[in-house]
């Protein structure tokens, strides 16, 4: 197959293009050439912005099986793409996000479930408030393509090597340094993931099938708890970790955020990390381990030359935080 792909250099979007590279696809990448722009030196590359009506005219006049969108954010930027490659190619897959749910998210909640709102649908300032309402309009404007089949992906928490936000990957430093750590709310709770591998691997094999509809593309296959990720990555590191779970109020009245704690999602909100998968697992998602994953992300972690984490607590804080709990 022919494959374009929005992006691409960038950790969901390189998981992709590796994956397709290896089941013999040809890949076309069209892009700003400003991040990871030596990672497919083989690759065909089209430099352009996708905000620019120039640079996405030298998309027309190609052909394509099969089109993945792995960078839309604004909905304007979805027409605008589509327009041009609506006569290139029969398929059309977004890459869309569970954020597009109203809050609170019912436990198991599947593709039907209501989503969200924006007071001002003509925004295109992308922020936390804003980020799951434009998604959705990003959905409705891949809908009124006209492309012949679209498909939109809604992945959680996207997790692995070449995690640009280390949500994980603090998870992961935390807890193979052992010791006192600090975990939010109750260890009962739900957490959900997806590694940028196994989603990579599996967008490439709907793509080759030509697959329509939504799905939510998350992770492990079966209801996992922070008991049970937590565990699972001590045990793959042999940690002497020691989880010590604070109330939501507790840090809540720390201004504790989530980045400060990544993965943490208070009650009655956390719904969003316990949706349904079944839908994307009867089209063949799969899943490595959280111990392999974790075990991934460690070794590619350790390649980065000792750089700071852009999430999670720093030491010192975390020892205050446990201290006040404890008192």
């Amino acid at each position: 197959m022919r494959i374009l792909i929005i992006g691409g250099t960038r950790f969901v979007g390189r998981h992709f293009v590796q994956a397709a590279l290896d089941r013999g696809h040809t890949i076309t990448l069209f892009n700003r050439g400003k991040s990871g722009a030596d990672v497919f030196p083989g690759v065909e590359t089209i430099y352009g912005d996708r905000d620019n009506a120039a640079d996405l005219a030298s998309l027309r006049g190609h052909r394509w099986d099969s089109v993945l969108d792995t960078c839309a954010y604004i909905p304007r930027h979805v027409a605008m793409l589509t327009d041009v490659i609506r006569d290139s190619t029969p398929h059309y897959t977004l890459i869309s996000t569970i954020s597009v749910y109203a809050d609170p998210v019912a436990h198991d909640a599947d593709e039907s479930a209501p989503l969200k709102a924006l007071d001002d649908e003509t925004t295109e300032q992308v922020t936390n408030e804003t980020y799951g309402g434009l998604k959705v309009l990003c959905e409705r404007a891949a809908s009124a393509s006209r492309i012949g089949t679209v498909l939109n992906i809604r992945p959680g928490l996207i997790v692995g090597p070449y995690d640009h936000t280390d949500r994980f990957t603090y998870w992961v430093e935390r807890i193979a340094r052992g010791g006192d750590v600090l975990v939010p709310g109750d260890l009962a709770r739900r957490v959900q993931f997806i590694d940028g591998r196994d989603l990579g691997e599996w967008m490439v094999r709907m793509t080759e099938r030509g697959v329509t509809g939504t799905f939510n593309a998350v992770n492990p296959p079966e209801p996992t708890t922070w008991r049970d990720w937590l565990a699972d990555m001590r045990d793959a590191f042999t940690s002497d970790a020691r989880l010590h779970a604070v109330s939501d109020e507790f840090l809540e009245s720390h201004a504790m955020m989530g980045g400060d704690l990544p993965f943490w999602v208070p009650a009655p909100h956390d719904g969003v990390l316990a949706v349904s998968n079944a839908a994307a697992r009867a089209h063949g998602l799969t899943a490595r381990s959280t111990a392999r994953i974790a075990r991934d992300t460690l070794a590619w972690n350790r390649t980065r030359g000792g750089e700071a984490l852009k999430a999670g607590l720093s030491p010192e804080r975390e020892r205050e935080l446990l201290a006040a709990a404890q008192a």
